[in-house]
């Protein structure tokens, strides 16, 4: 607690590592740039101490992954919640990317680094590893870091990460909104099966509605699938085909908008958009799953070329 008596979360490294103290410093450079409701606030900072201190605004509700994988049925996370969790996540990225003093790559979105606040408004956090850019360039190019399962599989094997990088890792946590299951599998019969594997083989093969959620199910069947297909879309293997996140964040703000006109299960649709949606369905994907072994190799593999999504196993 502070003097004037406000809450505050104190972010204190483990141990004495270079390596933290100096993600403790850019994470102080970058968020000393922002400034979005949906972006952790940064209060404060000690870099005098054996440890570097860190003082931010006090989130209570934890993480937004607590809420997907350990539900409480006394506060279940319902479709309208989840859609509007996902707008706020893709409209903070969006305005990092686009909006910012300088354009800056988030590097590390997974559900553990998304909050929810008092409102269970989301708030994205941990910018230990994040990057600001020059409008100039298009990618940075660094040794591959981040998180087995939402790791962008472009970044992956070039290792340059580009703001499509961050709207790969954002597709997994949409699929994380929509199905309740984790990036990583943890189930015996599949472990180390990556969610987006997963996704993509139950759309192809016309399942996508035997894996999503308890809740989603509930919500209107066009605005489910719109956002299926976006996340589809989230995750292409080429980045350039990914949508911008400002595009991202647009189009669920339509599907928002939609659910709000109906409360009909079959929200009216334009024909046009319909058959579109249904077509992108049906898009050929070559899945294929490699081993972690592999996953910080120097070399690397043209035949990941070939590779829409990227499985882990144990």
């Amino acid at each position: 607690m502070l003097t004037d008596g406000r809450i505050v979360a104190v972010k204190k490294s483990k141990i004495v590592d270079e390596s933290k103290i100096a993600e403790f410093i850019n994470e102080v450079v970058i968020l000393s740039q922002v400034n979005h409701r949906n972006v952790v606030k940064l209060l404060g900072c000690c870099l005098e101490t054996e440890v570097p201190l860190l003082v931010y605004e006090f989130i209570p509700n934890g993480t937004l992954s607590q809420y997907i994988h350990n539900q409480n049925e006394e506060f279940p996370l319902t479709w309208e919640m989840r859609l509007r969790i996902a707008i706020e996540i893709a409209g903070a990225l969006s305005y990092l990317h686009s909006a910012a003093s300088f354009p800056i790559y988030h590097r590390d979105i997974k559900s553990t680094n998304i909050l929810l606040d008092e409102k269970y408004r989301a708030k994205i956090a941990d910018f230990g590893t994040s990057r600001s850019i020059s409008i100039e360039q298009t990618h940075i190019t660094t040794l591959v870091h981040g998180t087995l399962g939402y790791l962008d599989p472009e970044y992956f094997q070039s290792n340059q990460f580009t703001e499509k990088s961050d709207v790969y890792s954002f597709g997994v946590v949409l699929l994380e909104l929509l199905t309740g299951e984790k990036a990583i599998s943890m189930r015996s019969e599949e472990v180390g099966r990556s969610l987006a594997t997963h996704f993509i083989v139950s759309m192809q093969e016309g399942r996508l509605f035997d894996i999503l959620d308890g809740h989603v199910l509930k919500g209107p069947k066009e605005g489910v699938m719109v956002v299926a297909n976006l996340a589809k879309r989230c995750l292409n293997l080429n980045g350039r085909k990914r949508p911008t996140m400002k595009e991202v964040t647009m189009e669920l703000e339509g599907i928002q908008m939609l659910g709000k006109a109906t409360t009909s299960i079959n929200v009216p649709q334009n024909h046009e958009e319909v058959e579109c949606v249904r077509t992108q369905v049906i898009e050929p994907w070559d899945v294929t799953s490699i081993s972690t072994g592999s996953a910080y190799d120097t070399g690397r593999d043209s035949s990941l070329h070939e590779l829409p999504l990227l499985s882990f196993s144990s």
